[in-house]
């Protein structure tokens, strides 16, 4: 959204018109557009009504290192379209690119290297190995801050609770310090964080103090926050990945890639010379980190993925032309998924409950849930569970401070003993006859972006109903009724034996 804006005043033109963007839940486009901004999934999704992409000459797919799950499906799909489209030209870029295993897909595509505009880094290890690496960040930002000349200090951490320590560590120890030390302002930025904190990164650092930014991996390459002269990079990073066997997902701590740290050492090299203090040796770069970070489409439920490609009509998914194949075992798990939600049938064939699911951009669970609805007569509520479940666990807002009075305040949404989808509807509803107060969440310590997102995403799934021709009906004094449409959707033969074993 922000690189669209920047270029359309560039350009000297509104947003919207000739320079727009497209991400999910929301067009910022207009016939007269020339120049589109998308996500890689948004891109998947124009596919689905343009199979050959005849509304554009040229697509640039960028990041292309990042190799998200979209990603990969469209590198399948564009290479595609290439061949039988010679008017097309296509770009693939990104600044830390295996360059030769691109090319060789895209068959023997052309290489160009275009020098990059970075600074000098300097790079320095640690010369044994850290035992704790968050006591060991803590200790380098208060060397630099004492030793080194001026410039921000940029740390990547793996998550949330890692940044709230090292906060609250290092206002302890500047606290005790008092005026022997420089100011040093300390800024995090994490999803979870309410957009007015998460603000604070860009504003300039006063004269005579120093800002430090505490970062999960969202500064590596989303974002560049100028006046960042030094990095600290504990070598790690949250990757998700997915047992098929289980079906679950989680968020591991994992050493990251020579990619990634090489990513992240630039970080300090994008206003004036910097350094990087790598919070491991010279030899654990070399021999221990992976060259590039394991595709998503490797460690990741593959259930919308095989929603996405049988609605395109790509049948033989064992034979799809991926970069780096998929498990075969999780291929299969996502088949058996979406076959125990009616979404395909015993030949592996889509449905008609299979196809109206493949027009909502959600997780096949959740549409199932969307299409069960109308059975039940519940539509209003249920996709007020979905957009609020669509927004990822950024609703709630816990502070360290007042940790005690947030719990208290979310329990209010449970009276009556109600599961989570239930305290989400009471959420939105309770914000809807306040008529959308932002008064309303701070009380409720509940974070405004987000139920504006939930919102905005409802209205979306509001018009895509009426595409599938599911009518919206209320009924919210039949809890039973959203609750048999939530477990048409979340049912799969996992829970059924979840429930004997609790049984």
């Amino acid at each position: 959204m922000s690189v669209a804006a920047r270029v359309s005043q560039e350009m000297g033109v509104k947003l919207g018109h000739e320079v727009g963007y497209s991400i999910r839940f929301e067009d910022c486009t207009s016939e007269k557009t020339m120049i589109k901004y998308m996500t890689d999934g948004m891109l998947l999704r124009e596919f689905l009504g343009e199979p050959d992409l005849a509304g554009y000459s040229v697509v640039m797919v960028d990041e292309a290192h990042e190799r998200t799950l979209s990603t990969d499906i469209l590198f399948g799909l564009v290479k595609d379209i290439a061949r039988f489209r010679p008017d097309l030209k296509l770009l693939i870029s990104s600044a830390t690119l295996d360059a030769e295993k691109f090319s060789d897909y895209f068959d023997s595509a052309p290489i160009f290297k275009i020098p990059g505009r970075r600074y000098p880094v300097e790079v320095h290890y640690t010369k044994a190995p850290e035992a704790d690496y968050i006591d060991a960040a803590i200790v380098t930002i208060l060397q630099i801050h004492v030793t080194q000349p001026p410039g921000d200090i940029l740390v990547f951490l793996t998550g949330q609770e890692e940044i709230e320590t090292v906060d609250e560590i290092l206002k302890h120890k500047t606290r005790g310090l008092g005026t022997k030390i420089p100011e040093l302002n300390i800024c995090p930025i994490y999803a979870n964080l309410p957009t007015e904190l998460q603000a604070k990164i860009f504003e300039t650092t006063p004269e005579g103090s120093r800002k430090v930014v505490l970062a999960t991996n969202i500064a590596e390459t989303s974002l560049t926050i100028d006046g960042i002269k030094y990095v600290i990079d504990p070598g790690f990073c949250k990757i998700k990945s997915y047992n098929p066997r289980t079906g679950m997902e989680s968020l591991l701590i994992n050493p990251i890639s020579k990619a990634s740290a090489n990513q992240r050492a630039g970080r300090s090299g994008r206003t004036g010379p910097g350094k990087c203090f790598r919070l491991y040796t010279s030899y654990n770069y070399m021999h221990d980190l992976e060259d590039n970070t394991v595709p998503e489409i490797q460690r990741t439920n593959l259930a919308n993925v095989v929603l996405t490609l049988k609605s395109l009509g790509i049948h033989d998914l064992v034979n799809f032309d991926f970069m780096d194949p998929p498990p075969s075992e999780a291929l299969l798990k996502a088949l058996e998924q979406l076959f125990a939600l009616s979404a395909l049938n015993s030949r592996g064939e889509l449905t008609k409950t299979g196809r109206r699911m493949a027009e909502f951009p959600l997780d096949p669970m959740l549409s199932k849930m969307i299409v069960a609805s109308e059975k039940y007569k519940c539509s209003d509520e249920v996709m007020s569970i979905a957009s609020m479940l669509s927004i990822g666990n950024s609703i709630f807002y816990r502070p360290k401070d007042k940790q005690v009075h947030a719990d208290n305040a979310r329990l209010n949404f449970h009276t009556g003993n109600v599961g989570d989808h239930i305290a989400l509807l009471n959420v939105y509803n309770s914000w809807r006859e306040t008529d959308f107060s932002t008064q309303w969440c701070y009380e409720n310590y509940i974070q405004v972006r987000s139920m504006k997102r939930a919102r905005d995403i409802r209205d979306q799934l509001e018009g895509l109903m009426e595409r599938v021709e599911i009518e919206v009906c209320s009924n919210a004094s039949d809890l039973d009724a959203i609750k048999k449409a939530i477990t048409s959707g979340t049912y799969t033969d996992d829970s059924v034996a979840l429930f004997v074993q609790v049984a």
